[in-house]
């Protein structure tokens, strides 16, 4: 008997797969210049403390009262081991950095999340080693964004960026992306809830207290000031809300249950061209050939990992 040919999926789920990472790309990519925006006046960690706070709650409640099931106590210890991973520890170090690393620049530096992505799970001897072709697109990925990083403009509306930072803040920003990747990795074995849109609330809840201690800590709300409440970085928050956290950070955790952490991973190669995109229609950046060039390997590693990671499967 011939063995059956594998059967496609359905066709909503591909379009729901295709919505999910194009509010991840979209989103995502656009998020760097809202936390720019937005620490230009507000402590880092408080501003992200009050965005998944608000973030969080406002998703709850909403669930809640739409009937999804209350979560089980299981469920919440899990929330806030990859809501402290991905948001408290990964976007924290992000926002942090961003007082001194242009939007820009972090980007081109979190593209390097997917080779966490890729070799932790071989390297902890859970999943085989990538394919040659996976590997080709990691590859290809961080050779466009280098590209990127090569020519990146020197100056910005959006602020100064004059340097790609000081070495120290690069190098909270690698950290992050490792965090990033071991929350995202164990989010796919711990308990969590039937709901992957209520986990998302949860873990930005879970991750909301965690950054706000960490803002007294520092002693953040020495640094309050009325500037915290001009329109600018007040719109930079509520866009972080809804469109960062909301849309892109739950499109992120339904398509770690769906798809593979390497594809759902992907969005790293794409969202530095987002931001360069955004810093030339927002701020007036110029764009050379070096970004065309870019584009090409950042859109052609996506097509490699995405390819080779389904041929795996």
């Amino acid at each position: 008997m011939n063995p059956q040919p594998p059967v496609a999926a359905p066709p909503a789920r591909q379009a729901s797969l295709l919505l999910a990472f194009a509010t991840v790309y979209v989103c995502w990519g656009s998020t760097y210049l809202a936390i720019r925006l937005a620490v230009a006046t507000w402590p880092p960690l408080l501003m992200a403390g009050v965005r998944f706070t608000v973030a969080g709650g406002t998703l709850y409640a909403f669930l809640r009262a739409r009937g999804v099931p209350a979560p089980a106590p299981r469920h919440w210890g899990s929330a806030f081991i990859v809501g402290g991973l991905l948001l408290a520890v990964g976007n924290g170090s992000v926002c942090w950095a961003e007082q001194w690393v242009p939007s820009s620049v972090a980007a081109l530096i979190l593209a390097s999340t997917p080779v966490w992505m890729t070799l932790l799970p071989w390297l902890g001897r859970r999943a085989p080693a990538p394919s040659a072709l996976v590997l080709l697109g990691v590859f290809l990925g961080l050779a466009g964004v280098g590209i990127l990083l090569g020519g990146r403009p020197t100056s910005s509306g959006a602020g100064a960026v004059t340097s790609a930072g000081p070495r120290w803040a690069a190098a909270v920003l690698i950290a992050a992306t490792l965090s990033w990747a071991v929350g995202s990795l164990w989010s796919r074995r711990l308990p969590s809830s039937a709901s992957p849109f209520l986990s998302t609330a949860m873990q930005m809840l879970a991750a909301g207290p965690l950054l706000l201690a960490g803002s007294v800590a520092r002693g953040e709300l020495h640094h309050v000031s009325m500037a915290m409440a001009a329109p600018l970085p007040l719109l930079a928050i509520l866009f972080l809300v809804v469109f960062g956290s909301i849309a892109g950070f739950g499109s992120y955790v339904w398509l770690l249950r769906h798809t593979s952490p390497t594809r759902a991973s992907t969005y790293a190669f794409v969202n530095p061209l987002i931001a360069v995109l955004l810093g030339w229609a927002v701020a007036g950046e110029t764009l050379g050939p070096r970004t065309f060039v870019a584009s090409a390997l950042i859109v052609s590693s996506v097509a490699a990992v995405v390819l080779g990671s389904s041929r795996r499967r």
